[in-house]
């Protein structure tokens, strides 16, 4: 699931493969795109805003794209063999003379002028990995909303950008909070801007999170997130799940009752 680790991995993956160089085939396939050619135009950087992609052409245009839950994109070689998906699934190729850019299914794909980037990233708060992070900021957006559970307001781009579901159930289990606790309830809240970058700081360049530290038999390398069913890996509790979460219907909620202080819905839950 692509979070703001993965998009800073995938973005300095673009800008290895692409920048300083003039593109030789540009194939944009959606539909508002279709006719877009940015064939030599020299390809300045890629840079993530939190989950969001920013490719900036010379000529003042930036194209923008969104992973959200399985879009990618792979870099290969001049002549290499794609391997990302199946045709249909692409729908971006960018090609300098060395190496070619294939995105795969992505749900989100935008050509714009570059002065117009904050048009699509200026909603976002502080971001954890780029180079405006402001720990005090976020903090004030996250405790804007003193009522709302912890989890969504983690989730809320708004707040701080790059958090997704992995990393959500994470903190809250690291602060020991049920996602449903009310963030004004939480003790200590500063602490967790400084975590929330911290957890995101040491996953940058792995290809698979760890967030249990040096905690034997974690063999997922996560406390809670997609254990539902299993021991808790500090209590032995068994974690719970729940469809919805606090956030929305979409999103699994994952907590240890034993380590978790704070609301925890029963119904539907296991």
């Amino acid at each position: 699931m692509p979070e703001g680790d993965t998009v800073w991995r995938t973005a300095r993956q673009l800008h290895r493969a692409l920048s300083g160089a003039p593109l030789v085939r540009c194939d944009l396939r959606v539909p508002r795109l279709a006719t877009t050619d940015l064939t030599g135009r020299e390809v300045l950087e890629t840079l993530p805003r939190g989950k969001h992609l920013l490719t900036r052409f010379e000529g003042g245009l930036t194209l923008h794209s969104h992973l959200r839950m399985d879009g990618a994109w792979r870099t290969y070689a001049a002549g290499e063999r794609w391997r990302g998906g199946p045709g249909h699934q692409i729908r971006a190729v960018l090609a300098t003379a060395a190496r070619t850019a294939v995105g795969y299914r992505l749900p989100v794909l935008e050509l714009l002028r570059t002065t117009e980037e904050d048009r699509v990233v200026g909603h976002l708060g502080p971001d954890l990995l780029g180079p405006d992070w402001d720990p005090a900021e976020a903090l004030r957006r996250l405790l804007s909303d003193p009522g709302r559970p912890l989890a969504e307001a983690l989730l809320d781009q708004r707040n701080l950008a790059g958090i997704g579901n992995v990393f959500a159930a994470e903190l809250c289990f690291l602060v020991r909070a049920s996602p449903w606790l009310p963030v004004g309830e939480l003790p200590s809240p500063e602490r967790l801007p400084a975590l929330a970058r911290k957890l995101l700081e040491v996953n940058k360049d792995r290809p698979r999170r760890v967030t249990t530290g040096g905690v034997p038999g974690r063999s997922s390398g996560l406390w809670v997130y997609g254990r539902a069913g299993s021991p808790c890996l500090r209590c032995g509790t068994t974690v719970r799940s729940r469809l919805p979460g606090p956030s929305d219907g979409q999103r699994l909620a994952y907590w240890c009752p034993g380590c978790q202080t704070g609301p925890s819905p029963a119904p539907a839950s296991r």
